[in-house]
């Protein structure tokens, strides 16, 4: 009988440990449930979120290195302390710095015609290469493709949204 609440306790405790190290691992999703500049869903684009913490204490949740880049430029007098990025496997925070980054590739990106995904493992990222293609690149290589791609991403996303509300305002009259 002993055994067995000692089994049991463990079992509970070890769950317990899982559970706080996957709620602390995505609590930037409770802080800023939805991206500052498009509004999507951060829980959602768990795979591809970015969060931001300035030097000044504030902090952004963003759902994508698009618009991280955005964030970036439209806070160029403030200083980044750090930038997590979700590794696109697991979902869990990396540094920007230290993530593995695939450009490009036949997995549609998040905000962006040309992908751009980090992972917390070379290896990661190579499987990914594999099956979906792209290439290998640091985050200066991803940051700056970002803003490369900013003018047909942006034009791509007002095209979307021009559609979707052609058919809202479509359903409308019916």
């Amino acid at each position: 009988m002993k055994k067995k609440y000692v089994a049991a306790v463990i079992v509970l405790f070890s769950l317990c440990l899982f559970i706080s190290a996957f709620a602390s691992e995505h609590s930037d999703i409770k802080q800023h449930q939805s991206c500052k500049y498009c509004g999507m869903d951060r829980e959602k684009f768990s795979h591809s979120r970015v969060f931001i913490e300035y030097d000044d204490g504030s902090s952004v949740g963003l759902c994508s290195i698009h618009c991280a880049a955005v964030d970036l430029s439209l806070n160029i007098d403030k200083t980044p302390k750090s930038i997590m990025v979700a590794d696109y496997k697991t979902g869990n925070l990396t540094d920007v710095e230290k993530a593995v980054w695939v450009i490009g590739g036949s997995k549609p990106g998040v905000m962006t015609k040309n992908a751009k995904w980090a992972f917390a493992s070379k290896p990661e990222a190579e499987s990914f290469i594999k099956e979906n293609g792209g290439k290998l690149a640091s985050f200066d290589d991803a940051m700056k493709t970002a803003y490369e791609d900013m003018y047909q991403d942006t034009k791509m996303i007002r095209d979307k949204r021009k559609m979707m509300k052609m058919k809202k305002q479509q359903e409308g009259k019916h």
